[in-house]
């Protein structure tokens, strides 16, 4: 299960991450179109690739590598993956057991 998931959250991310970049580029391009400063557009295009990149860090350095370990190491990767899976859990591609 939890191999499955966490594949399941690196595609999300991943997505969500090349969706922030698409959308930064979008707004940047042309902020007045979206009714946004140019100072705020170009803040919230960092803000959101940041945020994006952040959780492909968390997942890929912080709890993949101690998946399956013993003693807390392990428990607490499995934690923090059902944590940055718990938004997903109604997503159709969520790997239910």
């Amino acid at each position: 299960m939890t191999a499955a998931l966490a594949a399941f959250l690196r595609a999300q991310f991943t997505e969500e991450l090349e969706k922030a970049r698409f959308a930064s580029g979008t707004v940047t391009q042309d902020p007045e179109r979206f009714g946004v400063a140019p100072e705020d557009a170009a803040a919230h295009a960092r803000f959101s690739v940041a945020a994006a990149e952040a959780k492909v860090v968390l997942l890929e350095d912080t709890v993949v590598p101690y998946l399956g370990a013993g003693g807390a190491a392990g428990r607490t990767a499995e934690y923090q993956l059902r944590l940055l899976a718990a938004p997903y859990v109604e997503h159709k591609g969520y790997p239910h057991e």
